[in-house]
């Protein structure tokens, strides 16, 4: 499909007209909160409130409306700005009046000259740009009453009329962290990578942790995809050096009390069965936590997860949870993973995937269908009788073809999302659908409030060998042993006040799962090659 070519033809048509003064506008917190909450609007065909008539004006004499789109359309982030731009032509053709002018500018050209080309062009709505930077560089110079609507998940980025159809990072841990309280966890590690984006999520794994009354017990930071430090976090997380040095502890304990000491028959028949018993164990003592949430992709996860297993961490000790960046991983294969749970964003619907896969022959991605989405608010926004922010901050929120969403007037969004388990076959269950409404709140958390954490040393009580051995009383204060890994402090882990930068995530199609399914006990894990990670004993 040659879209291009009608977009340059209609560009040239439309050169005369002007969109009108900004001042006049909008306000973006003004109409906010006066609105009543009610039923979605469906975006996905068309833009809806469009003033009557509007859509059939002739080309000639009717006022030009003018819609400016800003992508990485050349340099590495091409692909994705083509992704986006496809999706955001499909909406145009199919619904956009015949005076409407549709501009695309290149954000990987000289940033300020395009902003200025794009800002003197008087456009009623800009979507894009992409990434941080760019929204940042746009916010700055723009009139605060025109509405962007970026792709940018970087909260720092967003405000002052720029908003974002991207998936908040607020809205994934928010998410998976209230299914973890309904699941009725008592206490949760987190594992994240070392990058801003990881230390922003996990500070909001521990204020959602705050609001649904989950212990935090630590958290700890891995290099990405760098087996060392992976495994040195897990090893940490684990506790398998103070674990496994009481279990050694009380061996010694044991087998000096059959060696030193004088013992009735029953006495001695007694601890010769512990000795047994503790010599088939390689760790002792509980964990101050029974979940995990992997804030990291699935490739990192599967990792982490499986040294976690190796370091004496069993299926029965601690469930698995992680966000949409397992979407599309391996991890789903991963038989050990089996009941992890996940959230997603829904299912594009099949009306979008099909029209986008008949004109690209490519299958859409969730940026495809952000961009689509964002095309007919925009158009909608335009036509509409509303004030801008009246129509684009509508409480209702509005079903797109990648799920439920608003926007809010500080720029941020809230995505509806699904709760997924791994069945460890290449499938997942949905085991909670996505919200269909807004009439109740989904989330608490805003990302611009949000600070990132700072790593956590775990908080325990430690393993006291005593407490999993029975000798006789008359020894018990000769052999009275030591407490291993005590760590108490009560203290919240700092934040600092970096700026972060948060790339778009690269989602793709969600895959689906059972409410039924329960988690299998599986411990048998290979202790000399994991994750083609070897080990050294």
């Amino acid at each position: 499909m040659h879209m291009n070519k009608f977009f340059g033809f209609l560009a040239v048509l439309l050169m005369a007209g002007c969109a009108g003064d900004y001042a006049s506008r909008t306000d973006w917190y003004g109409e906010y909160g006066t609105l009543e909450t009610g039923t979605p609007i469906i975006m996905q065909y068309g833009s809806p409130d469009m003033q009557p008539g509007t859509p059939s004006d002739n080309l000639l004499g009717a006022t030009v409306h003018r819609m400016a789109v800003m992508l990485p359309l050349t340099g590495d982030a091409a692909d994705t700005g083509r992704t986006i731009r496809d999706a955001i032509e499909l909406a145009v053709l199919q619904s956009a009046p015949q005076n409407l002018s549709v501009a695309f500018y290149d954000t990987a050209a000289d940033l300020p000259t395009t902003i200025n080309d794009v800002l003197a062009t008087n456009p009623e709505i800009v979507i894009g740009p992409v990434f941080a930077n760019d929204a940042r560089a746009l916010r700055n110079a723009k009139p605060e009453s025109l509405p962007v609507l970026s792709f940018t998940s970087d909260a720092t980025a967003l405000g002052d009329g720029v908003m974002t159809m991207a998936l908040m990072p607020t809205n994934n841990t928010e998410a998976i962290v209230s299914e973890m309280a309904a699941d009725g966890v008592t206490g949760f590690i987190i594992m994240a990578p070392d990058t801003d984006s990881g230390k922003l999520m996990a500070g909001a794994a521990y204020a959602a942790a705050e609001i649904y009354n989950i212990p935090v017990n630590g958290i700890f930071y891995y290099t990405e995809k760098n087996s060392e430090s992976i495994k040195s976090a897990t090893l940490a997380a684990s506790m398998n050096t103070a674990r496994s040095t009481a279990n050694t502890r009380a061996r010694e304990i044991l087998s000096d009390i059959l060696t030193n000491e004088r013992l009735t028959v029953l006495e001695e028949s007694s601890l010769n069965i512990q000795l047994e018993r503790m010599s088939k164990l390689e760790v002792i003592g509980k964990l101050p936590y029974d979940a995990v949430l992997f804030l990291g992709d699935g490739n990192d996860t599967e990792s982490l997860a499986s040294f976690m297993r190796y370091y004496g961490v069993g299926a029965n000790e601690a469930r698995f949870y992680g966000t949409s960046l397992w979407a599309g991983s391996d991890i789903v294969d991963d038989i050990t993973m089996i009941g992890a749970k996940y959230t997603a964003l829904p299912d594009i619907t099949p009306s979008f995937s099909n029209l986008y896969e008949r004109a690209t022959n490519t299958l859409p991605n969730h940026l495809a269908a952000f961009g689509y989405d964002a095309a007919n608010m925009a158009m909608g926004m335009i036509y509409s009788y509303k004030s801008d922010a009246a129509y684009l901050l509508d409480p209702s929120g509005y079903a797109g073809v990648s799920g439920l969403y608003r926007l809010k007037p500080n720029g941020e969004n809230e995505r509806a999302l699904q709760i997924m388990q791994l069945a460890g076959d290449g499938n997942s269950r949905i085991t909670h659908n996505a919200v269909q409404n807004f009439l109740t709140p989904v989330y608490s958390l805003e990302q611009q409030k949000i600070k990132p954490a700072r790593e956590m040393d775990l908080e325990t009580p430690g393993v006291n060998p005593d407490d999993f051995i029975s000798i006789p009383v008359r020894l018990r204060d000769k052999y009275k042993s030591d407490t291993y890994g005590t760590h108490i402090t009560h203290s919240t882990p700092t934040t600092s006040t970096d700026t972060i930068i948060i790339l778009p995530e690269d989602d793709r199609d969600p895959i689906i799962s059972s409410p039924d399914f329960q988690p299998v006990n599986l411990e048998s894990v290979n202790r000399t090659y994991i994750d083609s990670v070897e080990i050294e004993e």
